[in-house]
């Protein structure tokens, strides 16, 4: 579902105001035989190769919605290895004027079965791709990836 019941019914009430929610981003790697691999998808929406990520609902912890988000988008499972990254996102103008920010938790996560492809309609594709020829990115998706391979012992924090 491309956006919670949740939020419709806050929009109702606060219209496109700028809400502050918490996200949750799964950078899913694997040995991929050569070496490692990351799962991202290709969003629906903008086009742009990312790695999973959505909103946390009300009560979720967020380890549980980024493999929650992994199987619905991408039709993997996946575990949870670690907390590597906790950040704000710039705030986010989508087409209709609603307004977002988020405090974005990244994980780190293992695949651990299925072959990827969309699930929901929120991606176009899904796949593994190699370290060393990743799709270009954005700025923000790229250093998310790039704070989980380096598997740093201590999650960054900002």
């Amino acid at each position: 579902m491309p956006t919670p019941e949740f939020i419709l019914a806050l929009r109702e009430k606060v219209g496109t105001t700028r809400l502050w929610l918490s996200g949750s981003t799964a950078v899913v790697v694997r040995d991929g035989g050569d070496g490692e691999e990351v799962l991202l998808v290709r969003r629906a929406d903008d086009g742009e190769w990312a790695p999973v990520a959505g909103i946390i609902d009300p009560g979720e912890h967020p380890h549980d919605a980024a493999v929650r988000e992994v199987a619905e988008e991408a039709g993997v499972t996946a575990e949870v290895e670690r907390l590597v990254w906790l950040t704000v996102t710039e705030v986010i103008t989508y087409a209709n004027g609603d307004e977002t920010q988020y405090i974005d938790h990244v994980f780190r996560c293992r695949w651990v079965d299925g072959d990827p492809h969309p699930v929901d309609g929120e991606a176009s594709e899904a796949a593994f791709f190699a370290v060393g020829a990743l799709p270009a990115m954005s700025e923000r998706h790229a250093e998310q990836v790039a704070v989980a391979l380096a598997n740093h012992p201590e999650a960054r924090l900002g």
